[in-house]
């Protein structure tokens, strides 16, 4: 097992970020809450519609196509699960869509594939990458005895995997066993996946946060051969608890949005610890521009961390962090304008353009979002 690499948080700079030293073997220092930073962005909200009067689900799955400028998301079917267990079926409404600059929806795909769509990818080729977080396995109804007969189980049984979509909808890869699989099998609760420019595959999973979760990275060659498995659930340094997130630098670097810890960890590709950041909050979705730009999507502190029992994070504002991936500054904070929400709220999924321009997806107010410079 590789050795962690502490960090230590150094003061509010006058420039109005917070600077961390990488190098330094002490154990991370708690740091005050790094909230107050310019907002250079607007939001504009309602900007992609739905055909139909169709309503938005929830969502975290949200990426660029390789245009460049064409947006593409994945929803919960406008709920926050496809799987309709009243009736025993999935929704019948396609899951993965495109949106053209104007917010007009251009194409679609995916129905009945996916119980709970949570992250996504879409590497230089233009294909889509899509995790399912949940299954639809029969489960004996809320209350009932623990010997009371199980449900029958559904025609098909689907979930805890992730799909390759070229970007007309043909599935090209599928990774993982449908309904789950725990160690030595994947995937439980996929979060998250990345692929590496040589196409190396990266997947993170484990969603709950208990003893006897899973939470570990998941290292794929290109063509779907497992390589390796990474981490533990517990917060040490080469632990998670609900690795949520994945993106990497321009130099190969991967980045963990290692939430319920409360920081974003850096790797090299064989999975030593190259740095440990507090300073981005809490850290639901990740994603890393051309110019190594780290954009931190935090949906959850304060009101999930109270209102669950989780790892607190009081004082810290739920919103996106922006700075360096190669050092680790903040420079700017978009803040959540839901006050005191008492569930998630704000972007969970993030992406962003060529130009800039961000996308945030969101579970709490079933939306997506979009944010300009002023």
């Amino acid at each position: 097992m590789p050795v962690g690499v502490g960090v230590t948080a150094l003061a509010l700079a006058a420039s109005g970020s917070i600077a961390v030293d990488a190098d330094q073997t002490a154990p991370p220092a708690a740091m005050a809450p790094v909230n107050d930073l310019p907002n250079p962005y607007q939001t504009i909200e309602g900007w992609a519609k739905l055909p139909n009067g169709r309503p938005w689900g929830s969502t975290s799955a949200v990426g660029i196509d390789k245009d460049g400028v064409s947006v593409w998301v994945a929803e919960r079917c406008g709920a926050n699960s496809c799987w309709n267990a009243q009736a025993g079926k999935t929704s019948d409404v396609d899951v993965i869509m495109k949106f053209d600059a104007t917010g007009t929806m251009v194409k679609s795909f995916g129905a009945g594939m996916f119980i709970f769509p949570h992250g996504m990818f879409v590497d230089r080729d233009g294909n889509i990458w899509l995790t399912d977080g949940q299954d639809n396995l029969p489960r004996r109804p809320r209350g009932a005895a623990a010997d009371a007969p199980m449900p029958a189980p559904p025609a098909k049984i689907i979930g805890h995997q992730v799909i390759k979509f070229s970007p007309d909808g043909k599935v090209l890869m599928t990774l993982g066993k449908a309904g789950g699989a725990r160690d030595p099998g994947f995937f439980y609760q996929p979060n998250a996946v990345c692929v590496a420019p040589d196409g190396t595959i990266f997947v993170a999973e484990g969603h709950s946060s208990s003893a006897g979760s899973t939470a570990r990275i998941l290292k794929f060659s290109k063509d779907g051969t497992l390589i390796k498995t990474f981490g533990t659930f517990g917060s040490g340094p080469d632990q998670f608890d609900q690795p949520h997130a994945l993106a990497m630098d321009s130099r190969g670097r991967l980045f963990v949005g290692d939430r319920n810890n409360n920081r974003v960890q850096v790797f090299d590709q064989d999975f030593h610890l190259l740095a440990s950041w507090p300073q981005f909050s809490r850290p639901s979705g990740l994603v890393i521009d051309a110019k190594d730009t780290i954009y931190v999507a935090d949906s959850e502190s304060e009101s999930i961390s109270r209102n669950n029992g989780m790892h607190g994070h009081e004082g810290w504002k739920r919103g996106i962090r922006i700075g360096s991936a190669k050092d680790g500054t903040v420079q700017y904070f978009i803040p959540d304008p839901v006050e005191n929400a008492t569930n998630t709220s704000g972007a969970e999924g993030i992406a962003v353009d060529p130009k800039g321009v961000i996308y945030g997806a969101e579970v709490g107010s079933r939306s997506l979002k979009k944010y300009v410079k002023k």
